[in-house]
């Protein structure tokens, strides 16, 4: 009977997960240096949105070495002049972000599709106007303080700042355990205000917590965003016990309460 094949069929993250934990920093600042470290060394993913126009100012870390510090990491843009963009022409908003992909590209080698809104300055034209700029994503200044994914990529809100009450918040996120579920921990910040606050110890801390769990996916945000576009782009039959891939990266499923990998091109049954 039709009814005894049906199967519900969940999108899970790589390896099965239901839980991704993604970080965002803004700026290049020399405290970068830090955190970066911190990362590499639990093993936490980040994104760095990055100026490619700013540069010759101390607290700044050079272009020269962005391919190096940021190899683990995903580097973005934030406009090449961190203006605010709201203010400004479409075309002047289109140079900032082109100039500013240009230049990072330039330095690091590596595609840049990911956005930080600058002074948390957006508008609906701009976020309009982005994927014709070959931006997949922009992230936006107010937080959610939820784990929830994200309705709009073009206004992707964090869970919080890392000064919104972070531990605590990073508890709670572990202790999440419905599978039915996908959870995000989204955190934002700029690595600066570790010094100005005197609180490196919290992000410390931090990654010292969420560090090598089973069931925590550690990833970029265009990792995030890329991965759920080919999860999107499953393709399952009507009763739900087969499913054809047509992408090229392997993206994993639960059916029936089991997780099973569907590399791409493939087709599975489950």
């Amino acid at each position: 009977m039709l009814e005894q094949t049906l199967k519900n069929s969940y999108i899970c993250f790589p390896g099965g997960r239901h839980k991704v934990l993604t970080m965002s920093y803004d700026d290049g600042r020399q405290e970068d240096r830090r955190l970066v470290e911190l990362f590499d060394r639990y093993g936490i993913r980040g994104t760095f949105n990055l100026n490619g126009g700013i540069q010759g100012d101390e607290k700044r870390i050079p272009q020269s070495e962005y391919a190096a510090l940021y190899k683990n990491h995903e580097i973005a843009c934030h406009t090449y002049l961190h203006p605010t963009i709201a203010r400004l022409p479409p075309e002047q908003v289109a140079l900032e972000v082109l100039r500013d992909r240009l230049t990072l590209e330039r330095v690091t080698g590596r595609p840049v599709r990911g956005l930080a809104y600058p002074n948390g300055s957006y508008s609906r034209q701009i976020m309009a106007l982005l994927p014709a700029l070959g931006i997949r994503y922009a992230r936006v200044v107010p937080t959610t303080g939820s784990f929830a994914m994200p309705e709009d990529w073009y206004a992707w809100a964090g869970t919080c700042h890392h000064n919104q009450d972070l531990l605590r918040r990073g508890k709670d996120f572990l202790a999440l355990h419905k599978t039915q579920y996908l959870y995000m921990m989204y955190v934002w910040g700029h690595s600066y205000e570790f010094t100005d606050y005197g609180n490196w110890d919290v992000m410390e801390d931090f990654c010292a917590m969420m560090a090598g769990h089973e069931d925590i996916w550690y990833a970029t945000n265009i990792e995030i965003a890329e991965y759920m576009d080919a999860a999107q782009r499953l393709q399952f039959t009507a009763a739900g016990d087969k499913v054809y891939n047509p992408s090229a990266c392997t993206v994993w499923v639960e059916a029936g309460g089991q997780k099973a990998a569907v590399p791409g091109g493939q087709l599975v049954s489950l």
